[in-house]
């Protein structure tokens, strides 16, 4: 659904719908819809300047000689557009942050933490993880679990596998984005077809051909030598490649919550097999029964004694919690070949631990209203400001006049501003039916003494968010006559209410 809004946004010209999904969901920027565009260009050609400013700050990809920033000149509406475009500088650091998922996994290939295998192709040391590799290529699960299982040095020398486009498709397989000239695209057209990656072998020949047809039908633009592969606004793809490695990591119990439409769920072993074709990234050598440790497993967690075998570099990469728990456990064991360390945890609870491994590997997890409160105090332990955003999103759905106020207290607790603003705007809706609540009440009193100094009569924090959604009603934007009038009604109560605190 935020893929869908940031396309609404980029070309509608809302920036501040804009600035919302890209701040407070961290949205991709540089996905792509059916048509194989993206959102800079939509913005581009309906004129939006301050949109295009916008997008190119926090990481929309402009790059010259490449398909996207060409594309996005020749449709620029504006000449101060094409102007911004042209000098368009090189993404840093900083804005390549949007997507945090996919960013952890750039992180693991760069700073190459855990690593448990090297490639050495043509003299090029090259090192990953078979657990990524794995869950991401059929053709690697198999090579690890057959020919190359059991090494760690793996040589590659044949004559058409160059290094530099070994490296490519790492880059793709751990961050589904890839970045090649042109003129050497070929080399990983064949490279990707031999590692079974059709996606990336169909991708790379359509943007060839499309290139091809662009150069034709725009003549004058500049010659585009290089194809960006970028993931696809309406795949999910890249986080279900670890579905079916995290569900053999959660014990079998909590299996059916986390992936009610899983492959294990608590089915008997002949229906596993059902499904053994389908699953082409499965990285296991035979059926595994659901209580088997998952393979390249090298930390087990015990909870409320449930074993949770799980890999270092997914829990110490996406948590530093859990990166400072390891490294001080185990700084100074030395532990006999082959065993697996273990670690007890004592601050929470097996099944909304599921919800936390779930998260960690696949970026979304399965929450209940029962468990949202539990799993929001897990998050913030466990520094998984991701996991938070879920909680809320999922609490939102569930507002209403008895717990209104007590879910906004929570936002304010774990700072979770996109809840504390859905609770303000609840209330202002339900301004008639919360008035005399006593919990509404003691709130205001509670943000009036937190106020020092105060001078101005709609200083009052909660007040104050109140107002703001109140008075979005009566601006000239607001068509509705009734909707202005209710307003003005809920405004005057609220003013009575300020009066009757002595706060007025």
């Amino acid at each position: 659904m935020s893929s869908e809004e940031l396309f609404y946004s980029c070309r509608t010209g809302d920036l501040e719908s804009l600035r919302n999904l890209v701040e407070e969901t961290e949205v991709e920027l540089n996905v792509r819809d059916q048509w194989d565009s993206t959102p800079l260009y939509y913005a581009c050609l309906c004129g939006h300047e301050n949109l295009v400013e916008f997008l190119l700050a926090k990481g929309a990809r402009c790059e010259p000689h490449t398909f996207d920033g060409e594309r996005c000149i020749y449709a620029a509406l504006t000449n101060r557009i094409r102007k911004l475009l042209k000098e368009y500088k090189a993404i840093t650091p900083d804005c390549m942050r949007r997507d945090s998922y996919r960013e952890f996994f750039r992180r693991c290939l760069q700073v190459q933490d855990f690593v448990d295998v090297c490639f050495i192709v043509h003299g090029v040391k090259i090192h990953a993880h078979q657990v990524i590799l794995s869950a991401r290529s059929s053709y690697f699960a198999d090579m690890f679990q057959t020919k190359w299982k059991g090494r760690s040095v793996i040589r590659l020398n044949h004559p058409l596998v160059a290094p530099w486009a070994f490296q490519s498709i790492l880059q793709y397989l751990y961050t589904d984005r890839l970045c090649v000239e042109v003129s050497r695209s070929e080399e990983c057209i064949l490279l990707a077809k031999q590692c079974k990656l059709i996606k990336l072998k169909e991708t790379l020949e359509s943007r060839l051909s499309m290139i091809e047809s662009f150069g034709l039908s725009k003549p004058g633009t500049k010659a585009i030598k290089v194809i960006n592969v970028e993931p696809d606004s309406t795949s999910e793809e890249f986080q279900e490649s670890y579905s079916a490695l995290v569900e053999a990591v959660v014990p079998l119990p909590f299996r059916l919550k986390q992936f009610p439409s899983g492959i294990f769920c608590d089915s008997p072993v002949e229906e596993i097999e059902v499904f053994l074709p389908f699953m082409e990234n499965w990285p296991y050598d035979d059926v595994t029964l659901p209580d088997d440790k998952p393979p390249f497993t090298d930390i087990c967690f015990v909870v409320e004694e449930f074993r949770f075998y799980a890999h270092k570099v997914f829990m110490c990469g996406r948590s530093d919690y859990f990166k400072a728990l390891l490294h001080d456990h185990f700084s100074e064991a030395v532990l006999p070949e082959g065993c697996t360390p273990e670690v007890t945890l004592h601050d929470v609870n097996a099944e909304v631990f599921a919800t936390v491994v779930a998260f960690i590997y696949r970026d979304s997890a399965e929450i209940t209203m029962e468990t949202a409160f539990n799993v929001l105090c897990a998050a913030d332990l466990y520094l998984l400001n991701g996991l938070k955003r879920i909680c809320a999103n999922q609490i939102s759905k569930y507002l209403d006049v008895d717990n209104v106020i007590s879910i906004l207290r929570t936002a304010r607790l774990f700072s979770l501003e996109s809840l504390e603003s859905n609770c303000s705007s609840f209330l202002a809706c339900h301004l008639d039916k919360v008035i005399e609540s006593v919990e509404l009440h003691s709130l205001i009193l509670e943000d009036a003494a937190s106020i020092q100094n105060r001078q101005e009569k709609d200083s009052i924090p909660i007040i104050d968010d109140i107002r703001f959604h109140l008075y979005n009603n009566v601006l000239p934007n607001s068509y509705s006559e009734e909707s202005i009038m209710d307003s003005e009604k809920k405004l005057s109560i609220l003013n009575e209410l300020l009066e009757s605190l002595g706060l007025e």
